[in-house]
């Protein structure tokens, strides 16, 4: 069993930055990834980001690269998600998620653990 607590959501304008943390607790032993996804209401779930505890190894979707950075810290079994240059369609309720194996990153069908998620919205 693994608790996944994120915070830092809030509202931005566009341009602006925020920094979500994803803390983990439980049995995270056999956590293979961190990702985080978003969605919108009225869309489907997508991808953001996600990265390996091991190597660090990371991995963005196309809409979200050069401006948000995943990172994590081993110690206190957090993840983070740097948003820089927030954009209105970057709005959406962000979660992160544990992977337990080397499935496909962007497939939510592969992360069994999932926070209750944070709102993220940025305004025009």
């Amino acid at each position: 069993q693994v608790q996944l607590v994120e915070s830092g959501g809030g509202l931005v304008q566009s341009g602006g930055s925020l920094r979500l943390s994803c803390v983990a607790s439980g049995n995270t032993f056999n956590n293979y990834a961190m990702g985080w996804f978003r969605q919108a209401p009225g869309k489907e779930r997508e991808f953001v980001a996600a990265i390996t505890w091991d190597r660090g190894v990371t991995n963005y979707a196309t809409s979200v690269k050069g401006r948000f950075t995943i990172s994590r810290d081993n110690a206190k079994r957090t993840v983070y998600l740097q948003m820089n240059s927030l954009k209105p369609e970057d709005t959406g309720v962000y979660y992160c998620a544990a992977k337990t194996s080397a499935s496909i990153w962007g497939d939510p069908a592969g992360y069994r653990y999932w926070g209750q998620g944070t709102q993220v919205t940025v305004s025009s």
